[in-house]
């Protein structure tokens, strides 16, 4: 276990379920010509502990991959992470993956695994892709049963980037790019960031905010794109007559990872509009490697972008207060 008198917590490390191989996402299949990391993106054992070891890492709130999986295999897939979580304490804490095209099934299983109904295990929120696989957002009435529930249980939802639907492919196909440039550019390359943002404006614009003032929202990636548009986002959101400013919103019910994104560019950018007490550390294993991130936080420490006490609640207590987790500093 790497020393922990300067802690690290890191909040959006994937992994994919026996479960979700059952039914396999032809995408995420991909991944295996990728050599290792097919094999990183499935074990949560010593291959994972070391690369957080090698990053000094002290917890990993782990979450699943992109894809939609049924009530049922959701619920295999998080009986495996509660598996981990209870072998490895204090190494691994858990997100829970939901049932997103069925909306009452993913407020049950979201209190399932975050109510503690898992013999002990408690999961600290929810991480869920940005749409589901036949392109459906999160913005009617039918997902505030979700938003109740994870507002009652005072825990977050994080809404993280997935695979383009086949209707945004079919949109964006070009005779003239490769069928993996398009997919890059639609996904890691850009456009899932995008996506993501533009989720974040369409909740905003359906009142999700105002129905539930305390709903707490995570998104990567630095921020996904909005804060370097934050302020065009205020002026043309304050002609939709919600009861709440887009700016109170995003001071109040978001919090945001750097999760892989290895520059301190949008940083600067974010610690001139976004709370500091909002800002997360994390990596995005098995995609992005500790070590490469704790790289970037001594670039971080050495710019003097931030204070000490600034780097401290970035690498850990930020993430620590919001997920309610216990990490105990060597003095």
């Amino acid at each position: 276990m790497p020393p922990s008198n300067r802690p690290i917590i890191t909040l959006e490390e994937h992994f994919l379920s026996r479960a979700a191989q059952v039914h396999p996402n032809p995408r995420n299949e991909s991944f295996k010509a990728m050599p290792g990391l097919f094999e990183q993106f499935t074990e949560l054992g010593p291959q994972r502990i070391a690369d957080m070891d090698a990053g000094g890492v002290t917890l990993q709130v782990i979450s699943h991959g992109p894809g939609d999986l049924s009530p049922a295999l959701c619920r295999e897939c998080n009986d495996q992470l509660a598996k981990a979580v209870r072998s490895h304490p204090g190494r691994f804490a858990g997100f829970a993956e939901l049932p997103m095209d069925e909306p009452g099934e993913a407020a049950r299983e979201l209190r399932r695994t975050c109510g503690g109904e898992m013999d002990g295990v408690k999961f600290v929120g929810a991480l869920v892709d940005s749409h589901t696989e036949s392109g459906v957002y999160y913005d009617g009435p039918e997902y505030d049963v979700l938003w109740k529930e994870a507002t009652e249980l005072d825990v977050p939802i994080y809404i993280h980037p997935t695979w383009p639907s086949e209707q945004l492919f079919a949109a964006y196909r070009s005779p003239h790019l490769p069928e993996d440039v398009t997919t890059a550019i639609l996904a890691f390359g850009f456009g899932w960031h995008s996506d993501v943002a533009k989720h974040v404006l369409r909740l905003y614009a359906a009142g999700v905010f105002d129905r539930f003032p305390g709903l707490k929202i995570i998104i990567g990636h630095m921020g996904e794109m909005i804060p370097y548009m934050l302020q065009r986002i205020e002026r043309v959101s304050s002609r939709w007559q919600k009861a709440r400013s887009f700016r109170d919103v995003w001071d109040t019910n978001f919090w945001l990872t750097t999760s892989g994104n290895w520059s301190l560019d949008p940083l600067a950018c974010i610690l001139r509009n976004t709370r500091h007490d909002r800002i997360m550390y994390s990596v995005d294993y098995p995609f992005a490697k500790s070590a490469g991130g704790l790289k970037w936080l001594e670039e971080l420490e050495a710019s003097g972008m931030v204070s000490e006490e600034e780097l401290e609640n970035i690498r850990w207590k930020n993430a620590a207060n919001l997920l309610k987790l216990e990490v105990n500093p060597a003095s």
